[in-house]
C-alpha cells in the first residue's frame, strides 16, 4: 500500500483480512484512529504505519499479534499511549514507535524479549530511569531513546553486540560507566552529566549538555558557517564555510576544531542494519550534476549532509542578539517528477525548527526551488539569547521512505550560515580607539554631554519606546504594528484566541510562515507598561521546553504586544473542564504533571536570576501539538536574588491557586509557586476546577474534599471517572505529592526538583503531613464576599473569595 496515493480512515471491511500477515501502509495519509479490529490479525508478521496522519491511542487489542515480529508505527497525534500492548510481542525483532507520542515508563521486563535487534522509542515522552536489562538483551544491536524524559545514571554494563545508542535530550545524570568509551555510535548531548573522569573520550559533550553551559556569558562570535557534508570553501561575498566532512552515523555529535559549531545526527535507514559500511557512507551524499540558480556557487551544492532522522547544527559562543540565518537546499538525489517514470516518485519532506520554534512544516526541496539540481537559499530571522543557536530539520516521516530508492529520504542540505543583524567588528573598536585617543579631551566633553542627554532621557522614558528597549539588556526582537495587523488581518475577531489577563490573545501568521500567538495589552489593564517590558525580560532570558517561548514585541505609541509561539491545543484548563475533542488520558495527564513540574523547577533552581512565576494556575499551562505542556504568563513573575529567601510584595495572584502566607501576608518564595502546583496537580487528577458551586457541598473545594479523602484512605475516589485506565500505584503517589505541596508552611513544601523526582519515582514521597490548619481552622461556606487586594501597579481588583472564619 506504501505511497500508493490512498487516503482516510482504514475501511471497516479490512477487518476481515484475518489471514493478513505482511502490510506495509507507510507514506500514505491515513487518518482518524488505527482500527482495533487488527489486534484480530493474529497471523501479522510485519506492521508499519509511518508518515500517516493517524490519531492515539494505539489499540491495546495489539498485544495480541504475537506472532508480529516488525512493529514500525511512527508520527501520532492528539491521544497518547502507553507501552502496555507490546507485553505479549516476545517474538519482535524491530520496535519502532518513533514520535508516536508514547508516555509513561520503559517496561522493567523489556529484557525478556531477547530477540529484538532495534529499539526505536524516540521523540516520545518516556520518563523514569532505564532499566539496566535494557543494556543487556543477547541480539540488541540498535537503541534510539533520544528526545524523551529519562532521568537517573546510566546502566553499569551494556551488551557486547549492542554498538549504536541515542540517549540525546534527556534528563540523564550522574558519571560515566567504562563502556562508554567502547562504543562509537553514541549520542548523549543535551543531558545533565558529570564530568569527574578524565578517562572519558568524549570530546566536546561536556560543552552539549543541557543548556549549554561552556557558551553561556563567554560570547566570543558573531558568526558561523558551515560546509555540509564537504570540505571547507569560500564562496563570492568572501564567507569562508568550514569543512563539515567527518563521518557521521545513525547517533554521532561532532565539535568543530574551532569550537564555533557543532553537529548531531540521529537515526537509522530503514533496512540498513545488514549493512553498517554502507550505512555509516549514506549520510553525506556527492553529486556531479551542475545545480543551477540565481547567485549560486555550484561548488558549494556538490556535497550534501542527509539524515534518516533528526539534523541538528549548533553555533557555539555567540554574541546574544538578532541574527539572520542561511540554510541552503538543493535536491541533487532524486529526479524530476515530470519525467514520468518509477524513479519521479521521490518526494522529500520534512520540517525545519530553529531555536526549538518549528519554522517550516514539510518542506520540500524539490518544490520550493521548482524543481531538482535548483538551489534555494532560505532567510530566517532569530535571536540569540544564551549564546548558542540550534538548527533543527527533523524528518516526520512524510515523503517517501523507500521508493524509489531506499535510503534517501528525511532532511538533505547543502550549507549553513549565520550572522549577526549587529556585528561590532575589530577594525571598528580600533577606528573609535584611535578617535578618542587623538581627541581625548573633546571626547570627555562629549561623553558628558551624551551621559547628560542620556540621563534625561531616561527620566522620560514613560515616552519613548527605544529607551525602554535599550534598557532590558540583549535586545529582544521587535515587530512593527503594521506587520502585526497583517498577520492578523487587522486583528479580525475571527483570530482571536480568547482574553487573558491583560488583554485579547489573537492567532496570526507571520510573513515568513511561522503562526504565533499575539498577546494584545489592553487599554484598560492594570499592567502597566513597566510590568510589560519586565515580561519580555523575562521570558526572553529563560529557554525551557515547558516554557512558552517569546518571538519578540511591539512597543510603538499605545501598542503592546507580546509575540509567542502558537500553541495548537490552547490552555490546560479548556482541555480539563471545556467542551472541546481532547481527551486527556492517564498517561497524558502524568506527562502535563511532570512537565510542567520540570519547567517550574527550572525558573527555581536553574534559571539566573531565579524566578517566581506567582500565577501557577491550569490556564496558564498550554498544550501544544503532542499534547506537552508550556507554562506561559509571565506577567506576574517576581524575580528574586539568590540571597534573599523571600520577598514581602502586593499580592498577585488568582484566588484558588494563592499559598496562604502570599495571601495573607504577601511573603513570597518560590514555595508558592509550590502550592499552586499542588492545586493544579489534583485538577489534572481529578478532572474539575478548584471549585465547583454545582457539586455537593462537601466536593464543592477541591483541595478540602482531597484532604477528606486522604483521610479516610479513600485517594483514589478523587480519581477523574472519565479515566476508564489508569494505574493506582501512579495515582497515590501523585495525589500524595499534590498534597505535600499543599502543606500550611511553606518548609514543609517540597522544592519541585523533588517533586520531580516524587513523580519520577525517583524518591518516595514523604509522609503526608495532617490536614493544613488553612483547612481546619476556616470554614468553607458557599457565600460569595467581595474583596480587595493590591496588584503590582498599585490599582485595585475585586476578586470573589468564598472564605468566612
Amino acid at each position: 500500500m506504501e505511497s500508493c496515493g490512498l487516503s482516510g480512515e482504514i475501511p471497516s471491511t479490512f477487518a476481515n483480512l484475518i489471514n493478513m500477515q505482511i502490510l506495509y501502509a507507510s507514506d500514505i495519509p491515513l487518518s482518524g484512529k488505527i482500527p482495533a479490529f487488527i489486534g484480530n490479525w493474529t497471523k501479522l508478521t510485519v506492521l508499519r504505519f509511518q508518515g500517516n496522519s493517524f490519531e492515539g491511542p494505539i489499540p491495546t487489542s495489539f498485544s495480541q499479534l504475537t506472532s508480529l515480529k516488525t512493529l514500525r508505527i511512527s508520527d501520532i497525534s492528539n491521544v497518547s499511549s502507553s507501552l502496555d500492548f507490546i507485553r505479549n510481542l516476545k517474538n519482535l525483532t524491530e520496535l519502532v514507535l518513533r514520535n508516536a507520542l508514547i508516555n509513561g515508563s520503559i517496561p522493567s521486563d523489556i529484557g525478556d524479549y531477547q530477540n529484538l535487534t532495534i529499539i526505536n522509542l524516540g521523540f516520545n515522552n518516556l520518563t523514569g530511569q532505564l532499566p539496566s536489562s535494557l543494556f543487556n538483551m543477547s541480539s540488541l544491536q540498535y537503541l534510539f531513546l533520544g528526545n524523551n524524559s529519562l532521568s537517573g545514571p546510566l546502566p553499569s554494563q551494556k551488551g557486547d553486540l549492542l554498538h549504536t545508542i541515542d540517549l540525546s535530550y534527556n534528563y540523564l545524570s550522574g558519571s560515566f560507566p567504562e563502556w562508554v568509551n567502547t562504543i562509537s555510535q553514541f549520542n548523549l548531548v543535551v543531558n545533565n552529566f558529570t564530568f569527574d573522569s578524565s578517562n572519558i573520550t568524549l570530546p566536546g559533550l561536556n560543552c552539549l549538555q543541557r543548556n549549554f553551559p561552556c557558551n553561556r556569558n563567554t560570547p566570543r562570535y558573531t558568526d558561523f558557517s558551515i560546509k555540509c557534508g564537504g570540505p571547507q570553501m569560500r564562496v563570492s561575498g568572501g564567507i569562508l564555510y568550514e569543512a563539515e566532512d567527518s563521518a557521521l552515523g545513525p547517533a554521532t555529535f561532532n565539535v568543530a576544531s574551532t569550537q564555533k559549531w557543532a553537529v548531531s545526527n540521529v537515526g537509522l535507514f530503514n533496512d540498513m542494519m545488514d549493512q553498517y559500511d554502507r550505512m555509516l557512507q549514506s549520510f553525506g551524499k556527492t553529486t556531479r550534476t551542475q545545480v543551477s540558480g540565481t547567485d549560486v556557487t555550484p561548488k558549494l551544492f556538490e556535497t550534501s549532509r542527509q539524515s534518516p532522522g533528526s539534523l541538528r547544527y549548533y553555533g557555539l559562543g555567540l554574541h546574544n542578539g538578532p541574527y539572520t540565518v542561511t540554510l541552503q537546499f538543493a535536491e541533487t538525489v532524486f529526479v524530476s517528477r515530470t519525467t514520468q517514470t518509477w524513479q519521479s516518485l521521490g518526494r522529500r519532506v520534512f520540517d525545519i525548527y530553529i531555536q526549538g520554534n518549528l519554522i517550516r512544516k514539510d518542506f520540500d526541496i524539490s518544490e520550493e526551488a521548482g524543481g531538482v539540481n535548483i538551489a534555494v537559499a532560505r532567510l530566517f530571522k532569530v535571536h540569540v539569547t544564551e549564546n548558542y543557536l540550534d538548527i533543527h530539520l527533523f524528518w516526520a516521516g512524510k515523503g517517501t521512505c523507500c521508493n524509489p530508492d531506499l535510503g534517501n529520504y528525511g532532511p538533505l542540505i547543502s550549507a549553513v550560515h549565520a550572522a549577526s543583524d549587529t556585528p561590532t567588528t575589530p577594525g571598528m573598536k580600533s577606528r573609535i580607539g584611535l578617535i578618542v585617543g587623538i581627541a581625548i579631551p573633546v571626547g570627555v566633553v562629549i561623553w558628558l554631554l551624551l551621559f547628560a542627554v542620556l540621563y534625561m532621557r531616561r527620566k522620560r522614558s514613560e515616552k519613548d519606546d527605544d529607551e525602554d528597549l535599550l534598557g532590558l539588556g540583549p535586545r529582544p526582537n521587535t515587530f512593527s504594528y503594521a506587520e502585526l495587523r497583517a498577520a492578523t488581518e487587522d486583528f479580525n475577531p475571527s483570530n482571536k484566541l480568547g482574553e487573558g489577563g491583560y488583554g485579547p490573545v489573537y492567532k496570526g501568521t507571520l510573513s515568513d510562515g511561522r503562526v504565533v500567538a499575539m498577546k494584545q495589552l489592553s487599554v484598560a489593564s492594570h499592567q502597566g507598561k513597566s510590568q510589560f517590558l519586565t515580561e519580555i525580560a523575562t521570558i526572553s532570558a529563560v529557554q525551557h521546553r515547558n516554557l512558552v517561548k517569546l518571538f519578540g514585541c511591539c512597543i510603538e505609541r499605545t501598542q503592546r504586544i507580546l509575540v509567542y509561539e502558537y500553541l495548537e491545543n490552547k490552555s490546560l484548563d479548556q482541555a480539563l473542564f471545556g467542551r472541546n475533542d481532547l481527551h486527556l488520558d492517564w498517561p497524558t495527564r502524568f506527562n502535563i504533571l511532570l512537565g510542567t513540574a520540570r519547567g517550574l523547577a527550572y525558573l527555581h533552581e536553574e534559571s539566573r536570576p531565579r524566578i517566581v512565576h506567582r500565577d501557577v494556575k491550569a490556564s496558564n499551562i498550554l498544550l501544544d501539538a503532542k499534547l506537552s505542556p508550556k507554562i506561559s504568563d509571565f506577567g506576574l513573575a517576581k524575580l528574586y536574588d539568590d540571597e534573599k529567601t523571600h520577598i514581602s510584595t502586593r499580592v498577585a495572584g488568582t484566588i484558588g491557586y494563592l499559598a496562604p502566607e502570599y495571601a495573607m501576608r504577601g511573603h513570597l518564595t518560590e514555595k508558592a509557586d509550590v502550592f499552586g502546583f499542588g492545586v493544579v496537580a489534583l485538577e489534572i487528577i481529578s478532572g474539575r476546577p478548584n471549585s465547583d458551586n454545582n457539586l455537593d457541598p462537601e466536593k464543592i473545594y477541591l483541595l478540602e474534599w482531597a484532604w477528606t479523602l486522604h483521610e479516610n484512605d479513600q485517594s483514589l475516589g478523587l480519581v477523574d471517572p472519565r479515566l476508564t485506565e489508569f494505574d493506582e500505584n501512579d495515582a497515590t503517589r501523585l495525589i500524595k505529592a499534590a498534597l505535600l505541596c499543599t502543606q500550611a508552611s511553606p518548609m514543609m513544601r517540597p522544592s519541585m526538583s523533588r517533586v520531580v523526582a516524587m513523580l519520577s519515582g525517583d524518591i518516595e514521597a514523604s509522609t503526608v503531613m495532617s490536614k493544613p490548619s488553612y483547612l481546619t481552622d476556616w470554614d468553607f461556606k458557599d457565600v460569595t464576599t467581595t474583596s480587595s487586594f493590591l496588584l503590582d501597579d498599585d490599582t485595585s481588583s475585586t476578586e470573589s473569595i468564598v472564605v468566612h472564619k
